[in-house]
């Protein structure tokens, strides 16, 4: 090549790193769910210009979005421990501010796999929208109930597993995590964490040991009894510095979920999964002990103080496994899909 031909090819790629193809709204369904949106945000935002939808109230998400893009609320219809009763009148309201968003304004629409997601997804596929939801990466046995409803809506259902496959036709595309944003070092504390809506009985069992330096992040179950019972340890409800957290770990104990993902994929600490017996509506332990599998993690199925311990210790001796990052794979198919409106 000559010199002209170089500058030429050089000149084409710095403009395509800054063109901006097509317009995504992100459909973040709270606590795991919307680490999936700001992992596939990070792949997107120089690409695409990026708006979101975070459940009323999510002010944490909003916050770490807003960097990426537009943020708004809408309602969500349920919880983990959202009655009938309750639920009835969340999904009419959530269906009347559906109604109002402006899907067209967009070519993409990605659900990141919450409940919260059915409504908003089905209203932009009637837009004539294309619509890609995200399955969770903890399903083994069952496909979740938001997969099941917008399989039939969704342009490209994107998986984390090969065994995924056999639950819905999708796209396996990898596990979707963040990128590494701090480097990882081991200060020598254990993280306890039971991801937005805590983990009752895994803190009260913890609360239990004799370890000093331990850091407890309760997300909406209240830390005081925690606090006062260690006053060493550093408890927290909720924090933007949560991937300080995790890079300074040296066992990270936590819920199914992305939190264990980030923590063995993203920042290859060693991984104790336990149960919560308290979450019904959810997978139980045949899929968390899959997922426990794929990460080399150990996998506790109750929350006795003896076990908890003893897999603390044997997950420091594990080796944690390498795994490819599903972002990357996803956003350059959400951009495929873009070209072609």
């Amino acid at each position: 090549m000559d010199e002209r031909t170089d500058i030429y090819l050089v000149t084409r790629k710095m403009l395509w790193e800054k063109q901006v193809y097509g317009r995504v709204l992100i459909l973040v369904g709270g606590g795991g769910h919307s680490g999936y949106a700001y992992a596939l945000a990070q792949a997107l935002h120089k690409k695409m210009t990026l708006s979101f939808l975070v459940p009323d109230g999510d002010t944490l998400s909003k916050r770490r979005l807003s960097k990426f893009g537009n943020v708004k609320f809408l309602i969500k219809p349920r919880g983990p421990k959202t009655s009938t009763q309750q639920f009835i009148p969340r999904l009419a309201k959530a269906f009347m501010e559906s109604i109002g968003q402006p899907f067209h304004e967009f070519d993409v629409v990605v659900s990141s796999g919450s409940n919260f997601c059915v409504l908003p997804a089905i209203m932009a596929w009637m837009r004539g929208v294309p619509v890609v939801n995200i399955e969770s990466p903890v399903r083994f046995s069952k496909p979740s109930k938001t997969a099941r409803i917008l399989q039939p809506f969704s342009a490209i259902t994107a998986l984390h597993w090969e065994e995924q496959k056999r639950l819905l036709n999708g796209v396996v595309v990898g596990p979707i995590v963040p990128n590494l944003e701090l480097k990882p070092e081991n200060r020598g504390y254990i993280l306890v964490t039971g991801g937005t809506h805590g983990h009752r009985l895994l803190f009260n069992a913890m609360a239990e040991s004799n370890l000093h330096n331990v850091v407890l992040q309760t997300g909406k179950v209240d830390p005081k009894p925690y606090v006062e019972k260690h006053p060493e340890w550093k408890v927290l409800t909720f924090t933007e510095g949560f991937q300080e957290l995790l890079a300074g770990a040296e066992v990270v104990v936590t819920h199914f979920g992305l939190t264990a993902l980030e923590a063995a994929v993203v920042y290859k600490k060693p991984v104790v999964i336990v149960l919560n017996p308290e979450w019904t509506r959810t997978v139980g332990a045949e899929d968390a002990e899959r997922l426990a599998e794929k990460l080399n993690a150990v996998f506790v199925s109750e929350t006795n103080l003896e076990i908890l311990l003893k897999a603390i210790d044997e997950a420091r001796n594990r080796t944690v496994p390498t795994l490819p990052s599903g972002a990357e794979n996803l956003a350059k198919m959400i951009l495929e899909l873009s070209q072609g409106r």
